[in-house]
C-alpha cells in the first residue's frame, strides 16, 4: 500500500477507509473498559494532541447498528476477540462536541449551543418516530431539532435523548463529550462584570453536564474531553465514580501524542528517516505523565510537507489551532515577576513551580500558579524527569516549536511596550548615518526584551522589525529585492528617502566587526538597492549581533569599489 497521510482528519473511519496512515491507539478502549470500573473518565490534553480523533474510534467501535469490524482490523484491539465480541457495536451512543460553542457574548453563544444540540437531535430524528419512547421526550427533540428549545430543554437535552435511546435499543448509552470547556474558556475571555457571560454560561454548562453524568440510569459510561480540568465542584458537582487523566497522571498517559518509535515508523513509512533529529528537535519533548511524546498534529503536518518538498523546513503548525494570548498576558503581569524564569525557561532551563490540574476559568488570572498551571496543561510548558519536590514540579519549554512560541511573544511584548521617544532616536541616528548612535539604540532596546542565550537570525530580524513598526514609515521584512532578499526596508515615501538593513549573528563578540562586513558585501552583490530609483536618500546598513550587543556599520561608495562592484551594485544607482 502506498504511504498516504491525512492532515486535519478527525473522523476515524473515514481515515481508515482512505487507507491513510494511522497510529494505532485503539488499545486505550480496552483498557478504558475492561481494566477500569470509571464512570466518567476525562480526559485533559493540550490542543491537537489526538482527543477527537480518539472519541470518534471510541465511537465507530461501540456504536450499535454499524459494523466496524473492516474499520478495526488489524489493530491493537481486535487481538482481545471476546471484548470485541462483548462490545464492538454493542451499545447506542451519544456524541458531540463543544468545540464550536463559542461567541463574543453569551446569547450569541448559547444560539451556537442551541444549533449544536439541533445538529446532533437531527442525526437521531428515527427515535422520536420508533413507537418506542415518551410522547414528551419525541416533543422535547422535535423542539431541539428546530432550535426552539426551551433553556429546560437544553439543559436536560443529554439526558433526554439517552432516555430514547434506551427505550429504542433497550441498552444503556455510551456518552462521547469532546472538548467540554471551550464554551467556558470563550466566555471567560470575553466576560465582563457587566455582561455576567460566564456566570450564565457556567450555569448551563453545569447544568448539562450534572444532569447527564449524575445518577443518570441511562448511561452505561461517558468519557470526556478538553484542555483543563475545571474544579469538580464549578462543573461535575455530585458526579460519581469520576476519574480525571491529566498531562500529570501516569494513567493512559501513551495514547496521546506519538512516542519515539510511532515517529520513526512514520518517517520511515515516508522514506524520510533522514529527518529525525529535525523532527525530534522541533516537535518532541513533551512528557505526560511517565510518557515522552510528539505533537501528533506537527508531525503528520511536517510529514505531509516532506512529502510534498525534499528540502520543507519543519514549520510552526501548533501556534495557528491554539490562542496565544495567554502567553502575553502572563508575561505583561509585573505583579507577578516572571520575567527571570521567563529567560530561564528561554536559555533551555527549568523552573519549580507549584501546579494545580483542578483550576476554574474565572480563577486562572488570580495567582502566578494558576498561570504556571495553564501553560502546563496546555502545552507551552512541560514537566520534566525531575521528581515531585516540596509540592512543586520542575518545568521547562518542550521543544524548538514552542521556544519560537515563546520568542514571537517576547518580541510582540516589546513592540506594545518600547518607548516611543527611544524608537524616534534610534531611527534619526539611522537617517542621519550615526553608526556608533544606532549600534548603542539598537542594543539599549536589546537590554529592554526578555533575554535568553540561544538567540537566531529569525529572533533578530522579528526585533529589528518591531523596532521600526509604528513610527509611520513603511517596514518590510524579507521581502524580494535586487538579487535576494535584504532583512528590513524601511521606506519614507513623504521625503523620499530609505534604510535597508541586512542582519548577522555572531557567534563570538570579536567576530562583530567581520559580520557587518559580511553584511555588507551581500547587499552589494545581491543589489539590495536596486529598485528604488527615485529616492533621494538610501542608506544600507550592516548590523552584526551577538546576544544583547549590536554593531552597525554604513554601507559606504569606498566599500563597493573595494569589493569589486558596480556603481549600480550598491547605493550610487538611487
Amino acid at each position: 500500500m502506498s504511504f498516504k497521510v491525512s492532515v486535519g482528519e478527525a473522523d476515524f473511519s473515514a481515515l481508515r477507509e482512505q487507507n491513510a496512515y494511522y497510529v494505532d491507539k485503539t488499545e486505550i478502549i480496552y483498557e478504558l473498559v475492561h481494566e477500569t470500573g470509571n464512570k466518567v473518565t476525562l480526559f485533559t490534553r493540550p490542543r491537537r494532541f489526538g482527543k477527537t480523533l480518539m472519541m470518534s474510534m471510541l465511537e465507530s467501535f461501540f456504536s450499535i447498528g454499524r459494523d466496524s469490524r473492516e474499520i478495526f482490523s488489524g489493530l491493537a484491539v481486535t487481538k482481545h476477540e471476546q471484548f470485541c465480541k462483548e462490545w464492538m457495536n454493542r451499545y447506542p451512543v451519544l456524541f458531540l462536541s463543544f468545540k464550536d460553542v463559542e461567541a463574543e457574548n453569551f446569547d450569541d453563544a448559547y444560539d451556537m449551543l442551541r444549533a449544536r444540540l439541533a445538529d446532533v437531535s437531527r442525526k437521531l430524528a428515527d427515535l422520536a418516530g420508533s413507537g418506542k419512547v415518551n410522547r414528551f421526550d419525541a416533543e422535547t427533540l422535535i423542539r431541539l431539532q428546530a432550535e426552539k428549545s426551551t433553556p429546560a430543554d437544553v439543559k436536560n437535552s443529554l439526558k433526554t435523548i439517552m432516555r430514547m435511546m434506551n427505550a429504542v435499543y433497550g441498552r444503556q448509552v455510551i456518552l462521547l463529550i469532546d472538548e467540554y470547556d471551550v464554551p467556558l474558556a470563550k466566555a471567560n475571555e470575553k466576560n465582563t462584570a457587566k455582561n455576567e457571560y460566564y456566570s450564565r454560561m457556567l450555569d448551563v454548562m453545569k447544568s448539562i453536564m450534572s444532569i447527564a453524568l449524575k445518577d443518570n440510569e441511562f448511561l452505561k459510561f461517558a468519557v470526556v474531553t478538553g484542555c483543563l480540568r475545571i474544579a469538580k465542584e464549578s462543573i461535575f458537582t455530585g458526579t460519581n465514580n469520576f476519574a480525571s487523566c491529566s498531562v500529570l497522571d501516569e494513567d493512559f498517559s501513551g495514547y496521546f501524542g506519538f512516542s519515539e518509535k510511532e515517529v520513526e515508523d512514520i518517517l520511515a513509512a515516508a522514506g524520510r528517516l533522514d529527518k529525525a533529529e529535525v523532527v525530534r528537535e522541533w516537535y518532541n519533548g513533551y512528557i505526560f505523565g511517565d510518557s515522552r511524546v510528539y505533537c501528533p498534529w506537527d508531525v503528520i503536518n511536517y510529514v505531509s510537507a516532506l512529502r510534498k518538498r525534499r528540502d520543507a523546513k519543519p514549520g510552526n503548525y501548533w501556534k495557528n489551532t491554539s490562542h496565544n494570548g495567554i502567553l502575553l498576558t502572563f508575561v505583561k503581569r509585573t505583579d507577578f515577576r516572571v520575567k527571570g524564569k521567563f529567560e530561564i525557561l528561554m536559555n533551555g532551563g527549568t523552573i519549580w513551580e507549584t501546579i494545580s490540574d483542578e483550576l476554574t476559568y474565572d480563577t486562572l488570572h488570580a495567582s502566578e500558579d494558576n498561570l504556571w498551571s495553564v501553560l502546563l496543561m496546555t502545552g507551552y510548558v512541560t514537566k520534566t524527569d525531575a521528581e515531585e519536590s516540596g509540592g512543586t514540579i520542575s518545568l521547562k519549554i518542550p521543544n524548538r516549536e514552542v521556544a519560537s512560541i515563546f520568542e514571537d511573544t517576547v518580541v510582540k511584548l516589546f513592540r506594545d511596550t518600547i518607548d516611543n521617544g527611544r524608537q524616534r532616536s534610534m531611527m534619526e541616528a539611522f537617517w542621519t548615518g550615526d553608526e556608533e548612535g544606532a549600534g548603542k539604540a539598537v542594543s539599549e532596546l536589546l537590554w529592554k526584551t526578555i533575554s535568553f542565550n540561544d538567540y537566531h537570525e529569525d529572533y533578530y530580524h522579528a526585533f529589528l522589525a518591531g523596532a521600526f513598526t509604528g513610527l509611520g514609515y513603511e517596514v518590510s521584512s524579507n521581502k524580494e529585492r535586487g538579487l535576494g532578499r535584504p532583512d528590513i526596508l524601511i521606506k519614507d515615501e513623504d521625503h523620499r528617502r530609505a534604510v535597508i538593513i541586512e542582519a548577522k549573528k555572531s557567534k563570538r563578540e570579536s567576530d562583530m566587526n567581520k559580520d557587518c562586513d559580511t553584511a555588507i558585501r551581500q547587499m552589494i552583490t545581491k543589489k539590495y538597492a536596486g529598485g528604488l530609483c527615485g529616492y533621494e536618500h538610501v542608506l544600507c546598513y550592516g548590523i552584526a549581533f551577538f546576544q544583547k550587543q549590536a554593531r552597525v556599520k554604513l554601507l559606504t561608495e569606498d566599500m563597493v569599489s573595494a569589493v569589486g562592484g558596480t556603481p549600480d551594485a550598491g547605493i550610487a544607482d538611487c
